[in-house]
């Protein structure tokens, strides 16, 4: 099936279920689909860049040795 398809098939489902959501239930729904998009796209390069910048430049900075603390590879 050509990606376009999929999308819009995807889309049409997503639509369908937010219909079949009660009224009261519509600004939950909005912030929840927000919240997800926001969190999966990706920023533009320019603004990641200043964020680290602007991070860098006030020292919130980790050692490197330290950014896999916590963290257990299999």
């Amino acid at each position: 099936m050509a990606i376009a398809a999929l999308s819009e098939q995807y889309r049409s489902r997503v639509i369908e279920e937010i219909n079949a959501l009660p009224n009261e239930y519509l600004p939950y729904a909005l912030q929840l689909l927000r919240t997800f998009r926001e969190s999966v796209a990706l920023q533009p390069a320019e603004i990641t860049f200043k964020q680290g910048w602007q991070e860098a430049q006030a020292r919130q900075v980790r050692p490197v040795s330290e950014l896999w603390d916590g963290i257990d590879a299999e």
